[in-house]
């Protein structure tokens, strides 16, 4: 069975205008919240991280900033008349967006484990992935559903970049608690390292706006 969301023209045209207007406006008013907890996000990642010469940390900020970017790509493509027709821009954004943070991730990773830099301690960043395990699921469902009911696949590419937060609020918890309970340094460049991995997998997705199929 084919998903709707694979073809926004049919969609598009079975949804009442007031309903696509309350929909919109949901997208606008999630993709506001997400902007919003991203910016504090990576300003505690990005700081933590480099205190703590953490390159996971550092990388799960710079997720943050493109998860704003992306973000952001939606938000200007459902403030105007037409949003389907800026869909494509949106999405090459977002694509982008996960190629730059993929690149940066894994040149800093590699350079960790060559050069034997170890991560210290980092009570905030396991805090911090702590709290965004618990809310980004949240905000990735909402603007799933949304997404997915008006047929747009940048919206709903924009809440898998959301989904992937929590993804890496996981991996990144556990990286840093093995660092901290036993030593094991080579645990967070490994995790950026899966950081990057998913980032790719998603940035050719978007690109080729597989994530409403």
């Amino acid at each position: 069975m084919s998903d709707a969301c694979c073809n926004p023209s049919s969609s598009s045209s079975s949804i009442a205008v007031e309903r696509r207007t309350v929909l919109s406006r949901r997208v606008r008013l999630l993709v506001a919240a997400t902007i919003t907890y991203n910016v504090i996000e990576a300003v505690v990642a990005i700081t933590a991280g480099t205190i703590a010469s953490s390159t996971a940390l550092i990388g799960f900020g710079l997720d943050s900033v493109i998860e704003v970017a992306s973000a952001a790509a939606v938000a200007w493509q459902f403030s105007g008349a037409d949003p389907e027709a800026r869909e494509r821009a949106a999405l090459r954004v977002i694509a982008l967006s996960f190629f730059a943070l993929a690149a940066y991730v894994t040149f800093e990773s590699v350079r960790s484990l060559v050069s034997g830099e170890v991560a210290e301690h980092s009570t905030v960043g396991i805090v911090l992935a702590a709290v965004s395990l618990l809310v980004m699921p949240v905000l990735s469902a909402a603007q799933r559903r949304a997404g997915r009911e008006l047929g747009s696949a940048s919206a709903v590419a924009d809440s898998k970049q959301t989904l992937i937060c929590t993804y890496l609020s996981g991996v990144l918890l556990l990286g840093l608690v093995l660092n901290s309970l036993f030593g094991w340094s080579w645990a967070d460049p490994v995790v950026a390292l899966v950081i990057a991995a998913v980032a790719v997998k998603e940035g050719r997705e978007a690109w080729r706006g597989d994530h409403c199929c």
